[in-house]
């Protein structure tokens, strides 16, 4: 890959953790301030250690984005306290996802009736992201997943791609989104430099119940991860070069999945930005 594409996504880079009790310390310690934090939500612990850990680390100085599933909102009333709690804390740009609560907790069975009525209280956000699917979703058709962004595109600014290790598959989902007219920038989402075993070590220490649902969804991930050679974030970005630094595709950055290997994470951002003399 072109050192200069490279080195635009890795300098404009979002780092995605889990809410666990260890992770406030190590993003004090190895994440400076101008790296954008996103802290995940879970359907079995709910919203509020995303909310702590949120607020916490704005305190702190970072610029942090919460994930707000529309499946762990209970109601409207909810939703309004949970905006009200992140705005105080000085939190200015949130994520939407549907979120895999089953049942949902509430009313919202899906993102677009929580976006609506973000914009009906008057866009209390300034930025406010959604989820793309490069690679199928388990339960959703591709098409449906195109037409879902189309629907909340006037919600929102800006789209997060799930995890995809296809850099085809990547640079063809692309090409489809724009096709629609879809204009948002986009954050490319990507593993760091994930060791399989500590992947499964937190796995299983996020719960027996949310453990088994993330082995489930996220099988194939496993076996990427396990593939003679390994995983290698910086392959798949430079097979998917053309992909993501042609001006049509208009990838804003990188999504860069911790799975709260933290300090591992801006080891290898930093080692690969020195490489390409950043």
């Amino acid at each position: 890959m072109s050192a200069t594409g490279l080195r635009a996504l890795l300098e404009s880079v979002r780092y995605e953790v889990l809410p666990a009790k260890a992770t406030e310390g190590k993003v004090l310690a190895h994440v400076p301030r101008d790296v954008v934090v996103t802290v995940t939500a879970s359907p079995v612990k709910g919203l509020e250690p995303t909310l702590t850990l949120a607020s916490r680390l704005a305190a702190q100085g970072y610029r942090v984005v919460p994930h707000v599933p529309a499946r762990l909102l209970r109601d409207d009333l909810h939703l309004k306290e949970v905006t009200r709690r992140l705005l105080e804390a000085g939190v200015d740009d949130v994520f939407v996802p549907a979120g895999d609560s089953d049942p949902p907790a509430g009313a919202y069975g899906g993102a677009l009736p929580v976006l609506r009525r973000l914009s009906e209280l008057g866009s209390p956000f300034a930025r406010v992201g959604i989820t793309g699917y490069p690679e199928s979703h388990p339960l959703i058709d591709d098409d449906v997943t195109v037409q879902a962004m189309w629907d909340k595109r006037e919600h929102a600014t800006y789209i997060v791609s799930n995890l995809c290790f296809d850099p085809r598959v990547l640079g063809e989902w692309l090409v489809r989104v724009r096709r629609r007219d879809i204009t948002l920038p986009v954050y490319m989402g990507v593993a760091g430099p994930v060791q399989r075993a500590k992947l499964l070590a937190m796995a299983t220490r996020i719960g027996v119940g949310e453990s088994t649902r993330f082995l489930t969804k996220h099988a194939s991930w496993f076996v990427r991860f396990a593939a003679p050679g390994g995983y290698a974030p910086e392959r798949l970005l430079s097979r998917a070069e053309e992909a993501l630094t042609a001006p049509s595709a208009g990838v804003a950055g990188l999504h860069l999945f911790t799975f709260n290997q933290i300090a591992e994470t801006e080891r290898w951002r930093r080692a690969l930005l020195d490489r390409l003399g950043g």
